[in-house]
C-alpha cells in the first residue's frame, strides 16, 4: 500500500467533475425526452399506393406488375412512408380502376386518393430502350396535383429486382423531401370553421341533430368521434345542435354510417383508415346532402389512431356537407 498522501481534490477538478456528472444527467434526459417526443417532433408517415407500371414492349410485356410488385415492396420498408397493400386496392378500386397502370394522371389521381385515401399515387411505364431494359415512375399527389418523375434502367444482364430497388429508392427519396409539395397543406380547425362560416355566408341556419352509428374491427364504438366532431363543427359555425331530450325538434336530421380498420404498423407508429357517410334530411322527408369521405390516421395506439381517422374523415367532409344544410 502506498504511504504517500493522497492530495487533496482542487475546487477547478471537483467543479469540472461535477459539471460531467450533471452535464451526462441532462444529456440523458434530452435523448429520454427527445425518444419520448420522437412522434410528436417528426411528420407522420404518407400514405403511397403503388400501381402497376405499363409494359406494353413484347420483351418486358410481364414486367409491369412484378415492377409495381417489387417497388411496393421495397417501398413498404421507409419508416416514413406507408403503402396500402395491394388486396386493399382491389377491393376499394377493383380491377378496372388497377388497370389504368401507367395512365394513371392527375385529374383522376384525387378520385383514387379520395377512395382509397392514399396521398400519393405511383405508377408508370417499363420499356426496352435499345438493350437497356428502362423504368419510368410517375410520383402523382391526390391533393396538389404535383407530379414527379424518376428513372432506373439496367443492361440484358441486370436483375429486374436491382432496377426495381434503385427505382424506389429513388421514389423514396422524392416523397419524402418533396412532401410538403404532394400533401395539402394541414388546416387549423379555425381556418376550417371560418371557411364554413364563409360559404353559409348570412343565411338562417336550421336546428340539426346528428346520429352516427361507428364501428371498429366490427364492433361498436362507444364514445364515436365523427358524430363528436361533426356536432363540434356545428356548435362552432353557429348551428343550433339538438337531440332527442331537447324541447326543439331538429328541422334537419344528420344520419350515417362510420368505420374504421387497422392499417399498418410501422415501428411504433400505427395506421387506421376510416370511412364516413353522410345524409341529411329535411323534416318533410327531402334528402338535402349525401356525402362520403376516406382517411388515414396515425397514433402510437390503435385506438386514437382510428379516433383520428375518424375525426379527419368528418373534417374534409364537414366543409363541403355542412353549407348545404342552410339550403
Amino acid at each position: 500500500m502506498s504511504t504517500h498522501p493522497r492530495k487533496p481534490t482542487s475546487r477547478i477538478q471537483q467543479s469540472k467533475t461535477e459539471g460531467r456528472k450533471w452535464g451526462g444527467l441532462l444529456t440523458l434526459s434530452l435523448i429520454l425526452l427527445s425518444a419520448a417526443g420522437t412522434y410528436g417532433a417528426e411528420k407522420p408517415p404518407l400514405t403511397v399506393a403503388v400501381f402497376d407500371f405499363e409494359s406494353k414492349d413484347e420483351p418486358v410485356r410481364d414486367l409491369g406488375p412484378k415492377l409495381a410488385t417489387l417497388v411496393g415492396a421495397i417501398l413498404s420498408a421507409e419508416p416514413q412512408i406507408i403503402t396500402v397493400d395491394r388486396a386493399e386496392l382491389e377491393k376499394v378500386l377493383g380491377e378496372q380502376e388497377l388497370g389504368l397502370s401507367g395512365t394513371v394522371s392527375a385529374d383522376t389521381a384525387a378520385k383514387v386518393g379520395h377512395l382509397t385515401g392514399a396521398k400519393v399515387l405511383v405508377t408508370g411505364r417499363v420499356f426496352k430502350a435499345e438493350r437497356d431494359t428502362v423504368a419510368v415512375a410517375k410520383i402523382i399527389s391526390t391533393e396538389t396535383s404535383r407530379v414527379y418523375g424518376e428513372l432506373a434502367k439496367g443492361g440484358p444482364a441486370t436483375p429486374v429486382t436491382d432496377i426495381a430497388g434503385e427505382l424506389a429508392k429513388k421514389i423514396a427519396a422524392t416523397v419524402i423531401q418533396k412532401g410538403d409539395t404532394l400533401v395539402a397543406k394541414i388546416e387549423t380547425p379555425e381556418e376550417r370553421v371560418a371557411k364554413i362560416k364563409k360559404a353559409l355566408g348570412s343565411r338562417k341556419l336550421p336546428a340539426v341533430s346528428v346520429k352516427i352509428a361507428e364501428r371498429h374491427f366490427g364492433g361498436p364504438v362507444l364514445d364515436p368521434a365523427a358524430e363528436t366532431e361533426i356536432g363540434k363543427l356545428l356548435q362552432q359555425c353557429g348551428f343550433k345542435l339538438v337531440d332527442d331530450n331537447s324541447p326543439e325538434k331538429a328541422d334537419v336530421e344528420i344520419t350515417g354510417e362510420a368505420f374504421s380498420t387497422f392499417g399498418v404498423r410501422k415501428g411504433n407508429l400505427i395506421s387506421c383508415r376510416a370511412r364516413l357517410e353522410l345524409k341529411a334530411q329535411k323534416r318533410t322527408g327531402e334528402i338535402i346532402a349525401v356525402e362520403r369521405q376516406t382517411s388515414v390516421g396515425v397514433d402510437l395506439g390503435e385506438q386514437v389512431a382510428a379516433k383520428t381517422a375518424l375525426e379527419n374523415a368528418a373534417g374534409e367532409l364537414a366543409q363541403r356537407f355542412l353549407p348545404k344544410l342552410s339550403n
